[in-house]
């Protein structure tokens, strides 16, 4: 009859599976001693026939961010870590099978990047020249990971897909990879406990909040515009620091937060490992942030995070997250310059 219409491993679906990582992940590779903790692949990139023009941001902001550091010959004779691309067995230790397969319909696919003309296209055009390019920096960010703690610091140039859960993605993010990040180190490293994650991308961090909701384990600070996209009141409750910014904030009240709420959260969780989301799109201009912080403002935002997260020894991964002007790329790897330049990263291969 109809009650069997679903069947008993559906229900249990959308639990993703808790599963060792053993020897089947190819994320957790070896980076040499020549290579600087920062990972990248050309295959970041989005080139979807033109389309992506039709959306407001730079599909390759992920390779300018690397050409504007090339271009301060910052990257002379020096190595980018290269990351495999997450297979399905690595992306189901978060994500449903269920969610997975919606993937495979075009539609579902044009609603998450918010690409409506992606509708109309073949489901494999959209694996290889959209959802590809995510695997791959969701690779890049769980690798980031295990850099950070055996270098004290990375730097993932994608990834930050922060409003995507177990079983839904939404506002351009596909796959969670701050959640896999997580739980690579949690399930990697024993002696690592305690995970913070700092979100100053401007809109709310829904979908790691609800992946770890109710997790103590786990501290979440997130600052962002309370007036726009998600406003997802449910996750909300997994917010342990939560700083709400009136629209079009300007660097001072901006920056003056984040001293204090970062150094607040800090004293009072002591992590052991920080997963730093750093949007750029609260950047004055942003049609999607609707804030107003300078680019001068977000060299110094992350200055003031790395600062506070490095005096105490702290392994930080820095991810890339929103924020698609045109300009981005370029302050991006003016704010990566300027920690190269406070001694907040190192940038020389050793």
């Amino acid at each position: 009859g109809t009650m069997a219409s679903v069947s008993p491993e559906e229900t249990v679906e959308n639990e993703a599976m808790p599963r060792d990582l053993g020897a089947e992940s190819r994320l957790y590779i070896d980076a040499g001693a020549d290579c600087i903790p920062i990972v990248y692949r050309e295959e970041y990139n989005i080139h979807l026939l033109g389309m992506e023009r039709l959306h407001p941001f730079d599909a390759c902001k992920w390779g300018n961010i690397v050409k504007n550091l090339k271009k301060k010959q910052l990257l002379k004779g020096i190595n980018l870590v290269t990351p495999n691309e997450a297979t399905e067995a690595d992306l189901r230790l978060v994500h449903s099978a269920s969610y997975l397969r919606s993937l495979k319909w075009s539609i579902n696919v044009a609603k998450i990047t918010e690409v409506a003309p992606a509708a109309l296209l073949p489901n494999m055009v959209l694996q290889k020249r959209v959802l590809k390019p995510f695997r791959y920096q969701t690779g890049g960010s769980v690798l980031a990971g295990k850099l950070a703690v055996e270098r004290g610091w990375s730097i993932n140039v994608g990834g930050g897909f922060h409003h995507c859960w177990g079983n839904k993605g939404g506002g351009f993010c596909a796959y969670a990879d701050i959640t896999l990040t997580v739980h690579f180190i949690l399930n990697h490293y024993s002696n690592i406990e305690r995970v913070m994650i700092i979100d100053l991308d401007a809109h709310q961090g829904n979908g790691h909040e609800r992946d770890f909701m109710g997790r103590k384990d786990i501290y979440i600070l997130d600052m962002y515009n309370k007036y726009i996209y998600p406003n997802d009141t449910y996750a909300k409750k997994a917010i342990s620091r939560k700083i709400e910014l009136f629209a079009y904030t300007e660097d001072e009240d901006y920056l003056e937060r984040v001293t204090t709420h970062v150094e607040g959260a800090l004293n009072e969780f002591n992590p052991q490992v920080v997963i730093y989301n750093a949007g750029t799109d609260i950047m004055e201009g942003d049609c999607l942030g609707l804030l107003s912080v300078s680019k001068q403002g977000i060299i110094e935002r992350d200055e003031i995070v790395f600062q506070k997260v490095r005096q105490r020894s702290i392994p930080i991964v820095m991810l890339t997250s929103g924020g698609y002007q045109r300009v981005t790329a370029a302050v991006i790897a003016d704010s990566i310059a300027n920690l190269n330049k406070k001694s907040l990263i190192d940038m020389s291969s050793h």
